[in-house]
């Protein structure tokens, strides 16, 4: 195998991941920089809150597409690989919440590069591998969001469920385990990004969405993805 492909899969996986679909939503439909609105991440959530639902519904879309082409691709340049084509969704995911496109100088003159916390990529990927997936995962996923309650947690369950289907797959129907080690790959970036959001949660000062929202009011923090 070439592993020049390889790294050519990483490559645009990346580049793929981190077009801001969030930024650009939010900037054609409001005129507002998506980097100074609320927690400043270019995924969905925050790009609801910036511009609206059709914001963001329209970059959680788009966000969803990045992961789920990055495994499109890879299944056609690496044919058989399974192993190999489970990094293509990482790398996008990579991207999404470190893009190259965001990237900026710091106060103290250190680089970073901006982006989201994963979430709808990371879904994507789980589709990709397995399209009936959406018709499981997805009602699952806007369960816990609603139920829960808290955006953030939401984004970090999307892996775990994704990593325990295809376990369960993997157990009865010779599933690649690839496709679990995926999900947790994918969940420890998540986690990552979402440091702060941990924090409030410790906290108790989270904010809220779904039912819990209408019955409980939480002062105005950064959250989501």
């Amino acid at each position: 195998m070439d592993y020049l492909k390889f790294i050519g899969v990483l490559v645009i996986s990346y580049l793929l991941g981190a077009i801001p679909f969030g930024l650009i939503a939010v900037w054609a439909l409001s005129g507002k920089d998506l980097r100074k609105v609320a927690s400043g991440r270019t995924g969905g959530t925050n790009a609801m809150r910036a511009a609206g639902v059709p914001a963001g519904v329209a970059t959680a879309v788009l966000d969803f597409f990045k992961g789920f082409f990055a495994v499109a691709i890879a299944e056609v340049v690496l044919p058989g690989h399974t192993w190999l084509i489970m990094f293509a969704p990482i790398a996008a995911i990579l991207g999404h919440n470190y893009s190259i496109f965001l990237i900026e100088r710091k106060e103290d003159g250190r680089l970073k590069m901006r982006g989201g916390a994963g979430g709808a990529t990371c879904f994507g990927g789980l589709v990709g591998f397995w399209h009936p997936g959406l018709l499981l995962m997805l009602p699952i996923v806007a369960g816990i969001w609603y139920g829960v309650g808290y955006a953030s947690v939401t984004t970090m369950s999307i892996a775990i469920v994704g990593a325990l289907i295809f376990a369960l797959r993997a157990w009865l129907v010779d599933s690649p385990w690839a496709y679990v080690l995926y999900g947790v790959l994918a969940e420890l970036i998540l986690v990552w990004a979402l440091r702060p959001n941990l924090e409030r949660l410790r906290n108790g000062n989270e904010r809220l969405v779904g039912w819990r929202a209408r019955h409980k009011k939480l002062p105005e923090v950064n959250s989501g993805n």
